[in-house]
């Protein structure tokens, strides 16, 4: 495994908790994370376009009943097409496709569902980056 392919930082559930695997490697990743262009390393790491699912959605309207049809929500399957621009408080927005329209989510709010997807690590740091970066 390549010093870039270390996960260990990832969070295990144990009897204490939500804990990291490995203290030291957390520390690391987390200072790599504060030093990196998330921007540019993302280009870099992707692959387009990525199937995800939306984890997230700050929206609230999610809970009306016809919020479920409309494209782009909480449980949706969506393909990412590309990076969009960064948004101040939302973070990386991704341009994605649902059947044959087109909108903008957060990349905060998706998650890559198969560990086996090469897309899976990169978003997987940047969702763990982004909600810890205050």
């Amino acid at each position: 495994m390549r010093a870039a392919d270390d996960h260990r930082w990832n969070l295990s559930e144990g009897d204490a908790g939500n804990v990291p695997e490995c203290d030291e490697a957390y520390q690391r990743k987390i200072a790599e994370w504060q030093a990196r262009d998330w921007s540019h390393w993302l280009a870099k790491h992707l692959t387009f376009p990525i199937t995800v699912t939306r984890e997230e959605d700050d929206d609230d309207a999610y809970f009306s009943r016809s919020a479920a049809k409309a494209p782009f929500r909480l449980g949706h399957k969506m393909e990412v097409v590309e990076l969009a621009e960064e948004d101040v408080d939302l973070g990386m927005m991704v341009k994605v496709r649902e059947n044959r329209q087109i909108g903008y989510v957060p990349l905060s709010d998706v998650k890559v569902t198969s560990k086996m997807d090469a897309n899976f690590w990169p978003i997987r740091e940047y969702v763990v980056w982004f909600a810890n970066r205050h």
